[in-house]
């Protein structure tokens, strides 16, 4: 057996743009209610839902079967955890709380096998197909994709050097987080946020270095594709279930 490969990184390295949606309640039952929705990328969330290990590994099962790529965001850039994940088959990673190059370069190692990185090996995981794969070993390095994210000024003022670290495939800015940083806390869709933002998005996006966000107007996610965002998040399975119950008796209410 081979190596299927990424069509996520495929997609954003040529230029493709990638629309995705958040998955952040940690259930395969809803997992399975939206893997057939069409998205390009779906993210399970560890660093804010509760989600761990094995409902990462449901969640991976169920989107198998659907044409979607699936990427996790661990809770943090732990070496032990990123090789956990990767041993239960994540396609890609999201790294959260990036905040320089040094810390983009030890979230590649995590993903990379000796001498190139400290990974752990194991003959026999779900990722290699059991050791079915037989040209896992010599292909997952290219085919796993390692998102770092940038969330403080401190990091967007290195954002260039942080998504030009060798085995970086795109660079995340998380605006929530970054709002918090400007003191807008609660304003992720304020203007001066994104006047920090576009300004490091399209010095990486002019260097060849495939940028993403997650926003929650879909008139404005798609105004960032438009603008050369590579892959963007427009929803998420918490919010559209807790707004569609508001609207839903808001509608009887009325």
């Amino acid at each position: 057996m081979k190596m299927p490969s990424n069509k996520f990184l495929a997609a954003i390295r040529s230029g493709q743009p990638q629309i995705g949606l958040w998955l952040s309640l940690a259930s395969g039952y809803a997992t399975e209610a939206v893997a057939g929705a069409g998205f390009d990328w779906l993210l399970i969330d560890t660093e804010h839902s509760p989600n761990d290990l094995a409902s990462v590994m449901t969640q991976l099962q169920i989107l198998a079967a659907h044409p979607v790529t699936p990427i996790v965001r661990p809770d943090w850039n732990d070496a032990v955890l990123i090789k956990r994940l990767l041993d239960i088959g994540a396609p890609g990673l999201l790294f959260p709380m990036v905040q320089t190059a040094e810390e983009a370069r030890q979230a590649v190692a995590a993903t990379r096998y000796p001498p190139r990185g400290i990974r752990g090996v194991s003959g026999c995981t779900r990722a290699n197909g059991f050791a079915r794969l037989t040209d896992y070993f010599s292909r997952i390095e290219e085919e796993t994709a390692v998102i770092v994210q940038v969330e403080t000024r401190a990091a967007i003022e290195q954002g260039l050097q942080i998504g030009q670290v060798d085995g970086v495939d795109g660079v995340f800015f998380g605006p929530a987080d970054i709002a918090a940083d400007l003191g807008l806390l609660g304003r992720p869709n304020d203007p001066a946020v994104w006047d920090v933002i576009r300004p490091a998005a399209r010095r990486l996006i002019d260097a060849g270095v495939p940028v993403g966000t997650l926003v929650f107007d879909p008139a404005f996610a798609k105004s960032l594709l438009a603008e050369g965002f590579a892959f963007v998040a427009c929803g998420s399975d918490a919010v559209l279930l807790a707004r569609g119950a508001d609207r839903l008796l808001g509608s009887m209410k009325n």
